[in-house]
């Protein structure tokens, strides 16, 4: 059932199952790019500010065991005015400047959308780091779900490049 451009989930409807790997090269070494992770007002300006969304609410509580809330309420002209989008995770496994694993979950408006773990990985090149970012997800949905969230992390692996310079 579509309501105004938006997927509304139904009981007979599957979840979709999904898993997608986003890898980026950056010339700052796996200290740095893991500080902007774990650095509120650094990963505020790259994960959750954008000139389609007000962030209404961001608070990070960056430990093992701590959680990230994000919400934020698209504004006029993009797809869905008005709508807002919650993102709730909670910190599994830090590994400073190796590894990250998050549960977290996302909600359009009072709907859950989708859970899921996401991991990711830096590593030491000559160059500086490599990110990997490995995203597993149970999409509520419909079948977009994991193409727009893949795209969603592409795009914030672009910001975190710029965030880094």
């Amino acid at each position: 059932m579509h309501t105004q451009g938006v997927i509304q989930p139904t009981e007979t409807q599957p979840v979709v199952h999904s898993t997608f790997v986003v890898e980026r090269d950056y010339p700052k070494s796996p200290k740095i790019v893991f500080a902007a992770f774990i650095d509120p007002p650094r990963m505020r300006r790259w994960f959750a500010e954008g000139p389609h969304h007000e962030v209404e609410e961001f608070n990070v509580d960056f430990r093992l065991g701590g959680s990230h809330r994000l919400r934020y309420r698209f504004k006029e002209g993009s797809p869905l005015p008005g709508m807002t989008i919650t993102n709730e995770g909670h910190f599994h496994e830090i590994v400073p400047e190796r590894r990250l694993v998050i549960a977290q979950t996302m909600d359009l408006g009072e709907k859950r959308i989708s859970a899921a773990l996401v991991t990711v990985e830096f590593v030491q090149t000559d160059q500086g780091t490599h990110l990997t970012c490995t995203h597993q997800g149970a999409f509520f949905e419909g079948a977009d779900g994991p193409k727009m969230r893949e795209g969603g992390w592409n795009s914030l692996m672009d910001k975190l490049a710029k965030e880094l310079d």
